[in-house]
């Protein structure tokens, strides 16, 4: 049971007529009144535990976006049911209206469209539907609440996606050119030619010479499809926010461009997401599906705030890249982390892989590194500056070891790791 506003506004005018008359007769009346105007209502209010929901709708939708999601209340009963209906969301899902009036009539049915525009990634569940059926007077009614089962899946913006036509009408561009022909194991076949001295005789196809009055030797050339592991540092450190954006999902922004990317291509793609476990994982996706399946792993993942285990990392990288591949770390250069955690087990990660390391880079740094004028302003610019020699020394650091570096403000984060891949692509180092 609830009483509405209009219960109070009828005990207000009760009590004004109480105190304008001033006798205990008076008194019983109006309460009389009152009592019975309520507990007519609660007897002709419409039922509200027969009441039937489900729900239809959007089950997917990009960060910043809008989903709709649609209620269906069904009446079964003989009576129409008058009711205030709240479909009640998180609070970060954002959902509007709050509260809708419906009128369902007897053995019908009505419908109330919820819109959400959530702010966070994530699952975005309902709480409970709330039902409030009025009686005739307004002044109290039956309330009821009914568990209506829904999911919305709020994935990564993908706001790199701008990049792509540029980036792809490269790697055309890529495929298209002369590569240089090499010879030995584990290259891609490309033709076969004529020999010429000098040659070495372990290319001869003999079976091609015998074919023709020439010696043939087969000719190589790099391999292109090549395998790429994506690993996402879920640490304390990428909860940071850079530009109001934890870094986690400037990574995961680069991490959508480079998928999209690499599939085109024909490359292998794969990814972890690493704190102190696995939190999500993408291994074996078809080109076709890959990013979807990223996208998908990627929405409810969170930055837990325990510092990132590198031997365990290194652990699970390992075990998933049991070919040689290109290791893509996305973390922060934060320089404790990587002199104590990482550098010790690059020599492992390097020996049969390619490294590469994406940060995102914080632009308030050099801002503040040139901002002068009093006493906390230069010292800010001091900090800033030590700030960004220590990042530069480390990333120097790990460049001697034979690891590519990408360190860029979260807007360019995207771009500059895939033109680092197409990069790698073009010399054949990949």
């Amino acid at each position: 049971m609830a009483l509405t506003g209009r219960a109070a506004l009828a005990a207000l005018i009760g009590a004004l007529v109480v105190l304008a008359f001033r006798t205990a007769a008076v008194l019983l009346i109006v309460n009389g009144l009152v009592l019975a105007a309520i507990a007519a209502d609660l007897v002709l209010a419409g039922r509200v535990r027969p009441l039937r929901m489900t729900r239809s709708g959007d089950t997917r939708v990009l960060l910043g976006e809008t989903a709709s999601i649609t209620l269906t209340v069904e009446n079964p009963g003989r009576h129409p049911v008058r009711a205030i209906v709240r479909d009640s969301w998180q609070p970060s899902a954002h959902a509007h209206p709050g509260r809708v009036l419906l009128r369902i009539p007897a053995r019908g049915r009505a419908t109330l469209t919820t819109a959400l525009t959530p702010d966070r990634r994530g699952e975005k569940r309902p709480a409970a539907v709330t039902v409030r059926s009025l009686g005739p007077c307004g002044l109290a009614a039956r309330q009821g609440r009914h568990v209506v089962p829904w999911a919305v899946r709020v994935l990564p913006p993908f706001r790199s996606r701008r990049h792509l036509p540029e980036k792809l009408s490269r790697l055309r561009q890529l495929e298209g050119q002369h590569r240089s022909l090499l010879r030995g194991q584990g290259t891609e076949f490309d033709s076969l030619r004529e020999y010429v001295i000098g040659d070495d005789v372990r290319s001869i196809d003999w079976r091609a010479a015998a074919r023709s009055r020439d010696l043939m030797v087969r000719t190589w050339r790099p391999e292109r499809d090549r395998r790429i592991l994506v690993v996402l540092d879920t640490g304390r450190t990428s909860a940071g926010r850079v530009g109001g954006v934890p870094r986690l999902d400037s990574s995961m922004d680069a991490t959508l461009l480079l998928a999209a990317l690499a599939s085109r291509a024909g490359d292998r793609i794969d990814m972890i997401a690493f704190d102190r476990r696995v939190r999500a994982r993408v291994l074996g996706a078809t080109r076709s599906t890959v990013l979807a399946s990223f996208t998908n792993a990627l929405a409810p993942l969170e930055a837990e705030l325990t510092e990132c285990d590198m031997a365990a990392l290194a652990s699970a990288v390992l075990a998933v890249a049991r070919h040689r591949c290109l290791i893509v770390l996305l973390t922060d250069l934060n320089v404790t982390a990587i002199e104590e955690g990482l550098l010790p087990r690059l020599p492992v990660l390097a020996s049969r892989n390619r490294v590469m390391i994406a940060a995102v880079a914080d632009p308030k740094l050099d801002e503040l590194a040139t901002a002068r004028g009093d006493a906390p302003r230069v010292y800010a610019a001091a900090a800033a500056e030590r700030a960004r020699a220590e990042r530069q020394r480390i990333s120097a650091r790990l460049r001697r070891r034979g690891v590519e570096v990408v360190d860029a403000p979260p807007e360019r984060l995207p771009a500059a790791l895939a033109d680092a891949y197409l990069a790698l692509k073009a010399s054949g180092r990949l």
